[in-house]
């Protein structure tokens, strides 16, 4: 694995190291020790999936507050995705800061992502799979999210394709932040 730092603190890009053979390939995607060396909280209390039928689809940008604020390793499993995480924590020296990146199931890169962070993603394909392993277990009375559009950050998303974009209500809904 090779780990690339980014403007966000503490987010980091986390690159598999595929090894082929006729039978195809094989890499190492969780190692506590080498991310421990990287600071990165290594409890996993929690994994979730989530399945998106259309290219196009938008969920987030969520997190939760303390004391139930999660990190989270993503992966893209199938297809592909524009992966945002947005610095939320306030005494975070990149504090409003985004990072969008594509996780995609051929380039196999992850996002370890630090707790007091907001995630979201747009898929780019049909049939688009996200795999996350989770530092905290879900609690509903701390879950928050940031609207996707919201002027306070200027995130660049894709394009939609032909037929919009699909999203949940509560995400298109969220309130503007107060700068």
């Amino acid at each position: 694995m090779k780990f690339e730092s980014t403007t966000v603190a503490g987010l980091w890009l986390v690159h598999s190291e595929r090894h082929y053979d006729e039978r195809g390939w094989f890499c190492r995607t969780w190692d506590i020790a080498v991310f421990e060396q990287h600071g990165i909280d290594t409890r996993v209390v929690q994994c979730n999936s989530s399945f998106s039928a259309r290219a196009g689809t938008l969920r987030g940008l969520h997190y939760q507050e303390d004391p139930f604020a999660e990190g989270k390793l993503v992966r893209c499993v199938r297809g592909a995705v524009y992966d945002v995480v947005l610095d939320l924590r306030p005494d975070s020296g990149s504090r409003g800061r985004w990072v969008g990146v594509e996780l995609s199931a051929e380039n196999g890169i992850a996002l370890s992502i630090p707790a007091g962070c907001a995630h979201g993603f747009q898929t780019l394909c049909d049939d688009t799979e996200l795999h996350y392993q989770m530092s905290e277990r879900h609690s509903p009375e701390h879950h928050r999210g940031v609207r996707w559009d919201d002027p306070a950050f200027g995130i660049r998303w894709p394009d939609p394709p032909e037929g919009g974009r699909i999203m949940s209500e509560r995400d298109r809904t969220y309130p503007d932040s107060r700068p």
